[in-house]
């Protein structure tokens, strides 16, 4: 069985990779694009990556991107929530 990662360490994870690639999470889950259930199951999928180990040094090298990384379980929420973001603005 595979073994999860800690909750909190993965939560700051995605929380920089939408700092990284421009996608606000927060107002995502204000205007309700966003759902608790999402959320959670990002953290999840996180979680149990096998890159999540890389992805603070690719983090801390990646500032800003325009995408998270292809690696990332998480990449097409992010590409989903921030194709929704620029439509808002």
């Amino acid at each position: 069985m595979m073994h999860l990662g800690q909750i909190m360490t993965h939560v700051r994870l995605i929380l920089r990779m939408g700092q990284a690639t421009g996608t606000d999470l927060v107002a995502a889950h204000k205007v309700g694009r966003l759902s608790q259930e999402s959320w959670a199951e990002m953290i999840q999928s996180c979680r149990g990556c096998e890159w999540a180990c890389a992805c603070p040094e690719w983090l801390d090298q990646n500032e800003s991107a325009p995408h998270a990384p292809e690696n990332c379980p998480n990449r097409k929420r992010f590409a989903a929530l921030k194709a929704n973001q620029r439509r808002m603005n």
